[in-house]
């Protein structure tokens, strides 16, 4: 479990493929906090840590990386010199700074608009007609791991929808979201609330 509350960003080190996809991300974390085992958030992506090491800040840090991953995260991200958002799994006692995140990317979006507008970047993101109904006006989402507050919701007519986002100065300077650019693809998690909630919407219509 996650809050959307980046830590660090990694860099993809190396890739080798071994049935599934090994990869090898530097960081600056405390290799001694990074337990073999544990799940950590990688530009949204839960993924379980398989070794570790370097030293306090440069870390490095493998994880496994399968092919169901691969096809349903943002093309490219796997590559060697992709830089990640990094958040370690919540700790009992933590604060829930976000909302609550799962680490499992619902779909791929693409910016169609990314500009200034004083000191932040003002983002405008389609989603495809599935993931639409679950994105609300001042509700969460997830955005390549960073949890955000939708701004403003642009439905079209096929069934998709644009949804605003306004990036700070600091959530560009410290997650990889400040680099986005129009036609970029993005991971998209949904809100769980809304998921649940879309759910019991469904089954109170049959009722």
């Amino acid at each position: 479990m996650f809050t959307g509350i980046v830590t660090a960003i990694g860099t993809i080190e190396s890739v080798a493929k071994r049935g599934d996809l090994r990869a090898r991300i530097t960081a600056p974390l405390d290799p001694e906090r990074i337990d073999i085992g544990a799940s950590i958030a990688c530009s949204g992506v839960c993924l379980t840590v398989v070794d570790r090491g370097g030293s306090t800040g440069d870390a490095w840090f493998a994880v496994d990386v399968s092919g169901e991953t691969v096809a349903r995260t943002r093309p490219g991200i796997w590559d060697e010199g992709t830089r990640l958002n990094i958040e370690p799994s919540l700790r009992m006692g933590d604060e829930l700074g976000g909302h609550i995140v799962t680490g499992h990317v619902d779909a791929v979006g693409e910016v169609v608009l990314a500009e200034l507008d004083g000191g932040s970047l003002r983002l405008a993101v389609r989603a495809r007609p599935e993931l639409a109904p679950f994105i609300a006006e001042k509700g969460s989402v997830t955005l390549d791991g960073v949890s955000l507050t939708v701004n403003d919701v642009r439905d079209r007519r096929d069934g998709s929808c644009d949804f605003l986002l306004n990036i700070i100065p600091h959530t560009s300077e410290v997650t990889t979201l400040g680099s986005l650019a129009q036609g970029d693809k993005v991971n998209i998690e949904i809100d769980v609330l809304a998921r649940y909630l879309k759910r019991m919407q469904g089954l109170t219509a049959r009722a």
